[in-house]
């Protein structure tokens, strides 16, 4: 709950940092699991918006830096904001299923979860699965309603499906910049010199593939006011915007090696988690990147399968497996697009509660 941390948000942030054991690599002093898909932080409490039940603020916290960011949300940490709700008795619990309505503070939009409950409690065993995720689980539907322009304010930022952007070594390349769920930017992997298969193995190997990454996602970071300069983008912003490389739809393998026949997926996408190619995929991401995918003329656009177009269903495949995405575009009289509906099932569960101890300096030191 937000109300058992300092009411200081730079207080706050050094507690939560001192939980993690930020900054340190291993955060061997912490909780943090030293990896940007756990090093993560929720703050929840009752709202006042009149049309959500709980607040939810997301925050990256840093590994090896003293830093949170709270620039953007986090799709797999949406799924567990509806269940702990429910059992912290943040909302009125109906069964089967009870809907509760999300005010995610980082991008001012609604979430609809709809969690299944039994005995008063959020259920959490099922047989739902994730790929990239072990084990099974009962399975939450997340609607992100309204998620266009969730941090920019517009769902094509630039106003342009198609941007060109120039290297510092020269290479000029098309990318498309979206702002469904979370600002994104896109190139296609073939104008990189990349499959799209690429595996985060094979960046250690193969840095370039990063460093590119990074320098596309610093150049739009710019472009679109989310940092004063690409020089600085890494430090202002180092979560948004993400960054995906997107390649047509083709048979190919997990990290796991599990194969992913050409036929089961409508696209191949890679991104990054901070500093490392993210292990399967954002959800956040994910939206804008099937999103992206059914507005004509991006370059996302141009290589996702035509079921998908047909369909409005999106199924991408990443290192860990197959995420699949709701969309429902909407072309307004005046021509503008408006994402109706952005929608993906997830689970979560409680690991445990408890006591974290914080040494008493931190909340005493001066601001």
């Amino acid at each position: 709950m937000e109300s058992d941390l300092p009411a200081n948000p730079a207080i706050r942030d050094q507690v939560i940092l001192n939980i993690y054991g930020s900054p340190d690599a291993r955060q061997i002093n912490g909780l943090g699991g030293a990896d940007p898909l756990t090093s993560k932080v929720a703050l929840i409490k009752r709202s006042s918006h009149p049309e959500a039940d709980v607040d939810y603020t997301f925050g990256y916290v840093g590994i090896a830096d003293s830093h949170i960011d709270y620039s953007g949300n986090c799709g797999n940490i949406s799924s567990g904001v509806g269940p702990f709700a429910i059992d912290e008795g943040l909302v009125p619990v109906v069964e089967p299923v009870t809907k509760v309505r999300i005010f995610n503070t980082n991008t001012k939009k609604l979430i609809e979860a709809e969690v299944p409950v039994k005995d008063g409690k959020a259920v959490t065993e099922g047989v739902f699965s994730i790929d990239g995720v072990p084990g099974t689980g009962a399975k939450i539907l997340l609607n992100f309603l309204k998620s266009g322009g969730a941090k920019t304010g517009k769902l094509l930022p630039t106003g342009n499906r198609v941007d060109e952007i120039t290297l510092k070594d020269g290479r000029k390349i098309n990318v498309s910049i979206v702002d469904a769920a979370t600002p994104a930017v896109f190139a296609k992997a073939a104008d990189l010199g990349f499959t799209g298969k690429e595996l985060p193995e094979d960046t250690k190997s193969k840095p370039e593939i990063l460093d590119v990454m990074e320098e596309i996602r610093c150049i739009c970071a710019e472009m679109i006011g989310l940092a004063t300069s690409r020089e600085k983008a890494t430090v202002e912003a180092p979560a948004v915007p993400k960054v995906m490389i997107v390649a047509p739809p083709q048979d190919c393998v997990t990290s796991e090696g599990k194969q992913i026949p050409k036929d089961s997926i409508d696209l191949v996408a890679r991104t990054k988690a901070l500093a490392v190619m993210h292990k399967a995929f954002a959800v956040t991401g994910g939206i804008c990147t099937a999103t992206a995918a059914l507005i004509d003329g991006t370059v996302v656009n141009d290589v996702v399968g035509a079921t998908a177009k047909d369909t409005g269903s999106v199924r991408i495949g990443h290192p860990g497996g197959i995420l699949e995405f709701g969309i429902e575009l909407e072309v307004l009289d005046s021509g503008e697009l408006f994402l109706k509906k952005a929608a993906v099932a997830r689970t979560a569960r409680r690991i445990m509660d408890g006591f974290v101890y914080v040494p008493t300096k931190i909340f005493w030191q001066k601001q």
